[in-house]
């Protein structure tokens, strides 16, 4: 059994949701989310993150259509993951990330009703449903 730590992101062009969790317990736990500007993040506060969980690998989420079919924002999640794996040197894994978002605000909602469903609270809710879905299959 792995007692790997993984950060996950999930890709926005507004907001990169941002989960951490360990690979022994399958568990993850949402963080703040990233502002981004057009799909770009502030990578000052990617690399503050990184040095201050120091995680094995990166997790993000590849948007696709309910039919595998890739989208738009498919390539630029690539894409961002690219620069991860360029910028820091870090492992990272694309995860599908088909219905996190649904399944997100779903949760928050039987919780807090509508005021739950600000941007970064779903953003990384979505990427704790990610993670926790890759530990699943990891």
């Amino acid at each position: 059994m792995s007692h790997q730590t993984l950060l996950a992101f999930d890709f926005g062009t507004k907001s990169i949701g941002v989960a951490i969790g360990q690979q022994l317990t399958g568990t993850a736990r949402a963080l703040n989310a990233i502002k981004a500007q057009d799909g770009i993040p502030d990578w000052s506060k990617v690399e503050l993150l990184l040095k201050e969980w120091q995680p094995d690998a990166v997790v993000v989420g590849l948007p696709l259509n309910m039919d595998g079919t890739e989208q738009p924002l498919t390539a630029r999640a690539r894409k961002f993951a690219n620069r991860l794996h360029g910028r820091f040197g870090i492992q990272v894994h694309l995860h599908d990330e088909r219905l996190s978002t649904v399944e997100a605000r779903a949760d928050l909602f039987s919780r807090g009703g509508f005021r739950a469903l600000n941007k970064g609270s779903v953003d990384s809710l979505s990427a704790v449903i990610i993670l926790e879905s890759w530990f699943g299959l990891a």
